[in-house]
């Protein structure tokens, strides 16, 4: 009922908690049946088959990981934390913008930092032809963040423990600590994060020029949801003529009219008693018990 009446926020949450839980129940079986299909060992890490690899080839036999990685996490604080963020962020974003802008943004930036994070791995000298993989919906987040700092870096947020601050306030924290931690740990996932946030500070820039990216997106899910609705309705209606000629209310007979009068007359008394009759309602009642 929940994702029903939810917003696009409680469904993207949905969707990443569901996409966390049903590997998990679904590669545990696998493993313990020994299963092997087309080559693929799937007792090895369930993440492998939808992770977005640094190596480029692998995007050949497995495109869907541009996006999917985006709805799956490496363990439960890594989505629990993910999950808060996007709760959080998404709520403000949408103080200023729709629901389709939101879901736009997420798909594009997820895809957008995915392929900044295979190019970096492939051109920059530090990572020295290393392979890694990549999972998670921070870089989502990280657009959604920024993206509402930019537009409204001055809107004011209450945290607890904390007080009040600027959304920038925030938004420049995060980034801080990408920053300082991509020369420490997990480089590939804090490069993905900042390509994220870049994402989201010039989807904004183009936006306020009049350009939103996030309108292929609306029409391409707009495609597919009428394409099932229409899927759903019946192709051919057939029409009856109703060749019989119309046939014409009978008038009230002047008996139905004086019992109508007779009921409501009766339902005055019961609800008011007889003293509030009318001299011209006590006549008709008198007039209409002799007549019976």
């Amino acid at each position: 009922m929940e994702y029903r009446t939810g917003g696009v926020v409680q469904r993207l949450i949905f969707w990443n908690i569901g996409l966390f839980i049903l590997p998990l129940i679904a590669f545990s079986i696998l493993r313990l049946s020994g299963v092997n299909v087309l080559g693929f060992d799937w007792r090895a890490d369930g993440n492998d088959f939808f992770s977005l690899s640094s190596n480029l080839a692998d995007l050949l036999w497995k495109p869907w990981s541009l996006l999917l990685y985006a709805f799956l996490h490496a363990d439960f604080f890594h989505i629990l934390f993910n999950m808060l963020m996007l709760f959080f962020t998404g709520r403000l974003f949408l103080t200023f913008f729709t629901q389709k802008q939101l879901f736009g943004l997420y798909v594009l930036s997820a895809m957008f930092a995915g392929l900044l994070f295979i190019a970096g791995y492939n051109i920059l000298p530090v990572f020295n032809g290393t392979v890694s993989k990549l999972v998670g919906a921070s870089a989502a987040v990280m657009a959604i963040l920024i993206a509402t700092a930019t537009y409204a870096p001055y809107y004011q947020v209450r945290l607890l423990l904390i007080g009040t601050v600027k959304i920038w306030h925030i938004a420049i924290i995060f980034v801080v600590i990408d920053l300082i931690n991509a020369s420490v740990e997990n480089p590939g996932g804090h490069m993905a994060h900042l390509a994220g946030a870049l994402f989201g500070f010039l989807y904004i820039r183009l936006l306020q020029n009049g350009t939103d990216l996030s309108k292929g997106v609306s029409a391409v899910l707009d495609f597919f949801t009428n394409l099932f609705r229409s899927r759903k309705s019946s192709p051919f209606k057939k029409i009856h003529r109703n060749t019989a000629p119309p046939v014409r209310t009978a008038a009230k007979k002047p008996k139905d009219l004086t019992q109508k009068q007779i009921d409501d007359i009766l339902d005055k008394i019961s609800k008011s008693g007889y003293d509030s009759l009318t001299k011209e309602e006590k006549d008709f009642l008198f007039k209409a018990g002799n007549t019976e």
